[in-house]
């Protein structure tokens, strides 16, 4: 009778669960790793791989829903997971996307808002196959200019942070810049670098290896990337480590250049602006940072994912699986993108 009764309990309480439970969440394809990009008219675009091809997944009603996906191109043995993969920045007229083969190669994309169609662009590596790490990253500026940093090892094989931007509005790049080499041979390795941008101001993000610490740096420019200061600490803490912790961080600049950065240090989440004291915000990995005004946080815990807004104590439990993004859209709610089991899941809040 007792075993009779523990079964039943056990069977009841489940399938309360299972009734209870919300729906789930919306699939937009299968694929890997996301990037969301909102342009000035507030369309959403998530950029993401599935193999060598590159899919975009566009909505015009602030999120609620993908209908359209367009093939963006393919690249053969193109890098995919672990950061690696399609990067994109929207500006008012066009949105970039840059994808990195295991040759190098670093590849663009550009859409047309007004036409709508995607053409192939020329490398923005002017170095063949100095990017085989296939870490980097994009942003726009108001007027149609981009910018991409990455990490390159011509000349020495040692990784260093390279710069470059773009000319007639996206369809060539100026020539490469190595913005940064630590004396100490190399940046750490396996580390995304991140780039926003406001205006004339461009700042570089990106995980140094100096002294044996794995910190993170920010370096500014005054004038678009044609010259840049000297690259600063951030943060207080140091972290001692011979290792590449494979975890880059996310980087936001609002209209009043206000820096605000996130990162990864000994499996704790720290918010950051420059010349201050980072604060500890959550235990986790894989964090990112959107809307430099109101700033969204979000980073993966074990297999959860969160999301925090800077202004608010409240952490949001988001879901299951990796790579999370978010985005404020212009009807000033939140759209969220990551990969669960091969697929695309999308969440507005």
């Amino acid at each position: 009778m007792k075993l009779f009764l523990t079964t039943f309990i056990t069977i009841f309480f489940a399938a309360l669960t299972i009734s209870f439970a919300g729906p789930a969440d919306p699939v937009i394809a299968a694929g890997q790793q996301p990037q969301i990009t909102i342009d000035d008219l507030g369309t959403i675009r998530i950029i993401y791989g599935n193999g060598d091809k590159i899919y975009c997944a566009t909505s015009v009603d602030n999120g609620l829903t993908f209908p359209a996906i367009q093939l963006i191109g393919e690249i053969k043995d193109m890098h995919l997971g672990m950061s690696r993969g399609p990067q994109a920045a929207s500006s008012k007229n066009f949105t970039l996307v840059s994808a990195i083969d295991k040759k190098g190669l670093v590849h663009i994309f550009q859409l047309n808002h007004q036409s709508g169609k995607w053409t192939k662009q020329s490398l923005a590596n002017d170095v063949a196959g100095s990017a085989p790490e296939g870490l980097m990253s994009i942003a726009a500026d108001q007027h149609n200019n981009f910018y991409a940093v990455w990490l390159d090892n011509r000349n020495d094989k040692n990784n260093k942070i390279c710069f470059a931007k773009t000319t007639d509005q996206g369809s060539s790049w100026t020539k490469n810049k190595i913005v940064y080499q630590s004396p100490d041979k190399t940046v750490c390795e396996c580390c995304k670098p991140t780039i926003a941008v406001s205006q004339s101001k461009v700042f570089i993000m990106f995980r140094n290896w100096l002294n044996g610490s794995r910190d993170l740096y920010l370096l500014p420019s005054g004038n678009k990337g044609t010259t840049f200061n000297t690259a600063a600490k951030l943060g207080y803490g140091t972290w001692k480590l011979n290792g590449c912790p494979m975890d880059g961080g996310g980087l936001a600049v609002n209209k009043k250049y206000a820096v605000a950065a996130v990162w990864q240090r000994q499996g704790q989440i720290y918010y950051c602006k420059p010349n201050e004291p980072e604060k500890l915000i959550a235990i986790g990995r894989g964090c990112s940072i959107s809307d430099p005004e109101n700033p969204i946080i979000t980073w993966q815990d074990g297999n959860k994912l969160n999301l925090k807004e800077l202004n608010n104590n409240d952490v949001i439990h988001i879901g299951e699986g990796s790579f999370i993004k978010a985005t404020r859209t212009k009807d000033n709610r939140i759209l969220c993108a990551w990969e669960l089991d091969g697929e695309i899941i999308f969440k507005k809040l």
